[in-house]
């Protein structure tokens, strides 16, 4: 898959592992991620979906960090989390939404086996033990447009490693170092007063 990596990418890493401002963080990341999938999808079916989008990205979330912990590098554990959300398109035939057409699925899944059948990952169950106790909000399906798929945002091609580009609009292969200076406050969501904010 094709991913972005910047400077906001690497203090989101860091602010979703630090106490205080991890909670900010995470919220923001998750409407930032609804907002952006929603936008893909036809505006009548929008909002039937966002409850579904809002709980499935905050439980990505806890997968990004578990493949962190894990030593994957900050793009790999993203990718890993954007394969859950396609598995999870692919499964509604939200297919207008997917960022890699429906015939790349299986090798995308392939590449982090070992990940997903340790957390009980499928393709058919895209969170595995990351599911909440309490679920996760239901939203309709669209199972026809997996009859002749139709993936306008989609970037073929890019199965067999994750593909990262640049904020100098570079493309390299399995992503960037982590600068020596990362700035937490640079990460979606950190609050302005964060130092003042209680734990």
């Amino acid at each position: 898959m094709k991913i972005r990596q910047n400077v906001r990418h690497w203090a989101a890493k860091q602010a979703l592992t630090a106490p205080v401002v991890s909670g900010y963080v995470n919220d923001k990341l998750v409407n930032i991620h609804t907002s952006v999938f929603l936008d893909r999808a036809e505006e009548t079916r929008r909002e039937e979906r966002r409850e579904h989008l809002d709980d499935f990205f905050d439980a990505t979330m806890d997968t990004y960090i578990a493949a962190l912990e894990d030593g994957y590098p900050e793009a790999e554990a993203r990718e890993i989390t954007h394969a859950q959300a396609n598995f999870d398109f692919y499964n509604h035939g939200w297919t207008e939404m997917m960022e890699f057409p429906s015939d790349e699925i299986e090798a995308h899944y392939e590449r982090y086996g070992k990940f997903f059948e340790q957390y009980d990952i499928s393709i058919d169950d895209p969170l595995g033990v990351f599911r909440p106790a309490a679920g996760i909000a239901e939203a309709p399906s669209t199972p026809a447009k997996l009859d002749d798929p139709k993936h306008p945002h989609a970037e073929g091609g890019f199965a067999d490693d994750v593909y990262v580009e640049t904020a100098d609009g570079e493309v390299v292969v399995g992503g960037t170092a982590e600068p020596e200076q990362v700035d937490v406050t640079d990460a979606p969501g950190v609050p302005d007063d964060a130092d003042e904010v209680d734990a």
